[in-house]
């Protein structure tokens, strides 16, 4: 019995043994019926009591009860430390699992690292959403591992303000690339430098196709002119300048028609050509008579400058009104639009020569009322037009009259000069 007791005793079992029983040994192993081990117990008791009393030893009830005790005691210590070991294979086993379930959940997410790694280096044209502006620039997502920033330097080619003038927070806009990593991991872009491109890309087409444009003139020297086109600041040298005025500085901020002789972005040379461009924009059917739109370039003490159709013309201050006009920006300033009406034009200087006077419904109607000229302004120059044809076409029956006559006085004067031969 005793050996009974001691077979279902997990002593006998190492924890590894317990570790590689199947888990429906264990299991049984652990969950001894309390019944059976009351038998076993009682059937132990019994076993000692005989075999003390054959050994000659007498045993009382207190000591039998202490030997059961510790018997029993052993017994528990025992079933507890099989079921810590069973819970402990059970563990690894599910440990096991689990490190396995991980590794797979890694290897799946370093794939999709791989497939959704994004590589960038200087020169890569990118798209990005701006989500913030500050004094530095634009702060733009472009899906990196940090924001990248578009200083306010390289924000356009024009000039701005700063980078929150150009960008609509939220918006999405092409960048390029133009440094790569500071060391906190954000990218340096740029639009300013695919404007650029884009720039020299417009200005060589033109050339190629020979088509004329409007530059601004920025400022002038002994040389030439210094324009602006594209965004791109060029030259015009003296002998391609066309117009004619008596003090250069009064181009500045004026548009001037030009043609593109070089094109080089590598050396950042631009040479244009006014000379050439005046031909094609004044040949654009603007004739003596005509009534234009223009709109004020410049305002002088001697008149105003205004732009029609590419081509500068000079609204003098005696040709503005029938009334007398103490200082010209009193009535006109830069950017006004008005319509004028073309006196003389010089092709070869590309130059206009312009009226509002006759224009003016009643007399001083510039000054009163420039919104009726305005109005007016066709139907003024149609009778303009009229007046001049009925005064050209007197002026030829007048020439003709007098051409007749002196015809017939010579007729006269050879005819007595052939009877004075006769007689």
């Amino acid at each position: 019995l005793v050996g009974e007791l001691v077979d279902h005793s997990p002593t006998r079992a190492s924890h590894g043994d317990v570790a590689r029983r199947p888990s429906s040994q264990v299991t049984s192993l652990v969950t001894t019926p309390p019944s059976k081990m009351a038998a076993i117990v009682s059937s132990a008791a019994t076993a000692v009591r005989v075999n003390a009393k054959a050994a000659g030893i007498k045993t009382t009830g207190s000591s039998r009860a202490a030997f059961l005790s510790r018997k029993a005691a052993r017994s528990v210590a025992a079933v507890a430390a099989t079921r810590k070991v069973a819970t402990r294979a059970v563990v690894t086993e599910t440990t096991a699992e689990s490190s396995a379930d991980s590794a797979e959940l890694y290897k799946e997410f370093e794939r999709l690292l791989v497939d959704y790694q994004f590589s960038y280096k200087v020169g890569d044209r990118v798209t990005g959403k701006v989500f913030h502006c500050d004094a530095k620039g634009a702060w733009v997502d472009i899906g990196a591992k940090a924001a990248a920033l578009c200083p306010g330097s390289e924000a356009s080619l024009a000039q701005a303000r700063n980078a929150a003038a150009v960008f609509d927070i939220g918006e999405e806009y092409e960048f390029e690339i133009i440094r790569d990593d500071d060391g906190d991991g954000s990218l340096t872009l740029s639009v300013r430098k695919i404007q650029l491109e884009a720039a020299w890309n417009r200005c060589r087409e033109m050339q190629a196709n020979d088509e004329a444009v409007n530059s601004v003139v920025l400022s002038v020297n002994r040389g030439g002119l210094l324009v602006e086109v594209e965004h791109l600041r060029g030259f015009v040298p003296q002998s391609h300048i066309a117009m004619r005025v008596p003090n250069r500085e009064e181009l500045i901020g004026q548009a001037v028609p030009v043609k593109f002789l070089e094109v080089d972005e590598e050396k950042n040379r631009l040479v244009m050509s006014n000379r050439l461009a005046t031909d094609v924009v004044s040949g654009e059917g603007l004739g003596v008579g005509d009534v234009c739109k223009g709109v004020v370039q410049a305002v002088k003490p001697y008149g105003a400058f205004v732009d029609v159709g590419g081509v500068s013309g000079l609204l003098h201050i005696s040709q503005i009104s029938h009334d007398r006009i103490v200082a010209v920006e009193n009535v006109l300033a830069p950017g006004d639009e008005l319509k004028v009406l073309i006196l003389s034009k010089d092709a070869e200087r590309s130059r206009l020569s312009l009226s509002t006077k006759k224009l003016e419904p009643s007399p001083g109607d510039m000054l009163r009322n420039p919104a009726l000229v305005f109005e007016k302004a066709d139907e003024m120059g149609r009778l303009f037009r009229e007046r001049v044809a009925a005064a050209e076409a007197a002026a030829q029956a007048e020439e003709g009259a007098v051409q007749g006559e002196m015809a017939g006085m010579e007729v006269s004067k050879s005819a007595d000069e052939e009877s004075g031969e006769e007689a």
